[in-house]
């Protein structure tokens, strides 16, 4: 049955306020009568989509401007009604939005699909730069579009697939949207490896049926002893593992699913962070923990702000079962990602210019400042179109590392960053003038591949130094190798 207004209007997770309300419901009546008559290859009536991509953005915590953004984003694209008008009748905010997303629609193939694909992302990344939620309400768009991708021609599915895996998951997962991220990587696989995802979905409902009993008995007896302690539990349930990660994890291990312990996990929400440690510590007096598979994600988040506790432990019948423990903050960020901080401002009332423009604000600028340093460095790079994919598969959809200054401060690096990386992380400076570096202590050679959360000095010398050249071949950043260049150039080594 398709999604209707109301379902739209009761899935907001703000206070709707008949201000909003209404400014929904306009948005919805407009759109209707613009898209009248219209309908798309599965035979629905265009509204539909409009409404679907609005349920998402309103699912994941968005406001009634964002959402109805979301109803009117292909109206001006699609339909003879100009931006201008919808400026006259929903005010400058949501006519930038639409107009965002319209200019991402306005890419035409010319030249080769690579050169397609270039433009595309460049007109992403200006976006995300210009305002997170026009690339907000692309993913919530492109999510339907997935979701109905069956009635496309074959070679439009793969094409369609392909951009979703290599560029909006990526995108999604770098936004911390937990929930987007793993269904588009989901969709995407069905089309890209029909097979291999037909026997990984098997291999997941026969092993998920087997631990459900074990894991409905772990459950009860957790709850049990957390009611005992005094400790609240917001949600208790438990998930099996989306299907594209669990196949990259079995590649790893020949398609074994015996050797993958988060096949199946329990999700355990509690109010406060103290709970979270206190939670940890009787799941493992219960049951007997996996040594080396307690990981502290609250202490230390992943790059694109994930916070948890996470614990594998012997369960009921020896059964291996991750336990995940965090606050519902935590899980709304887990799962919302960047669009979790409008539900926890909802009730400061200040403009998207406030958030991202003026100091003490809540909207995280740490989680947002791989879009500015992307829009940087695209300046930087000017039309080098080689150097921006190569950087761009490494600096910004690679899987990311924490690595500590002496003081604590936290840099974020893409696997296999070196310290040449690290320092010109922190500073052109300290990269120009770097003459050697120690890891958690230890010296270590320039080239060496930092892992995550060791501590690494960076030494330097009172002067400026000459480059290396080899440092090209090791470092891993786009702004190291575009800095290293320019030394290079300048003392005429290149």
């Amino acid at each position: 049955m398709s999604t209707t207004i109301d379902d739209v209007l009761k899935s907001f997770k703000h206070s709707l306020t008949a201000e909003r309300k209404k400014l929904i419901l306009d948005a919805y009546e407009f759109a209707m009568e613009a898209h009248k008559g219209q309908k798309r290859r599965s035979g629905e009536y265009y509204i539909v989509h409009c409404l679907e991509t609005a349920k998402i953005l309103a699912d994941i915590g968005m406001r009634s401007q964002t959402i109805s953004a979301g109803l009117l984003h292909d109206v001006p694209e699609d339909t003879s009604i100009t931006l201008v008008e919808i400026e006259k009748k929903f005010g400058k905010e949501v006519r930038k939005l639409v107009e965002g997303i319209t200019k991402l629609g306005k890419i035409k193939l010319r030249g080769t699909k690579e050169e397609y694909l270039l433009e595309n992302l460049r007109r992403m990344f200006l976006a995300m730069a210009a305002d997170i939620r026009v690339m907000i309400i692309k993913l919530a768009d492109r999510l339907h579009n997935m979701r109905t991708l069956e009635h496309n021609p074959p070679d439009k599915q793969i094409r369609i697939a392909r951009e979703t895996m290599e560029i909006f998951a990526p995108l999604a997962d770098r936004l911390g949207i937990g929930e987007l991220k793993n269904e588009l990587e989901d969709l995407s696989f069905k089309y890209l490896e029909p097979e291999k995802y037909k026997e990984v979905n098997e291999m997941r409902e026969k092993n998920y049926k087997e631990a459900k009993k074990c894991l409905d008995i772990a459950t009860k007896e957790i709850k049990k002893e957390l009611y005992a302690k005094g400790i609240k539990i917001i949600d208790i349930y438990g998930r099996s593992k989306s299907l594209y990660s669990l196949f990259l994890k079995l590649e790893k291990y020949e398609m074994d699913i015996n050797r993958i312990y988060d096949l199946i996990a329990l999700r355990i929400i509690v109010p406060e962070i103290a709970d979270c440690y206190e939670t940890l510590g009787l799941v493992h007096k219960k049951y007997r923990p996996m040594i080396g598979r307690i990981k502290d994600y609250i202490s230390l988040p992943k790059p694109n702000g994930y916070q948890s506790l996470h614990t594998t432990i012997f369960g009921p019948e020896g059964r291996i079962i991750e336990v995940q423990i965090r606050t519902e903050k935590m899980h709304n960020e887990a799962e919302f990602g960047i669009a979790s901080h409008w539900i926890y401002n909802d009730l400061k009332k200040k403009s998207w210019s406030d958030y991202f423009f003026k100091k003490g604000n809540a909207l995280p600028e740490k989680e947002l400042a791989w879009v500015k340093q992307l829009q940087d460095w695209q300046n930087e790079l000017g039309n080098n179109d080689k150097e921006f994919m190569q950087g761009l598969k490494i600096d910004f959809f690679q899987h990311r590392i924490f690595a500590f200054t002496p003081l604590g401060d936290v840099i974020d690096l893409p696997e296999k960053a070196t310290p040449v990386d690290f320092a010109y992380s922190i500073h052109t400076d300290i990269g120009n003038r770097i003459s050697g570096a120690k890891v958690d202590r230890k010296i270590v050679p320039l080239d060496y591949q930092i892992r995550n959360g060791q501590v690494v000095e960076i030494l330097t010398s009172k002067l400026e130094r000459k480059p290396n050249r080899d440092w090209l071949e090791s470092v891993k950043t786009s702004g190291a190798r575009t800095h290293i260049k320019r030394q290079l150039k300048k003392y005429e080594l290149i």
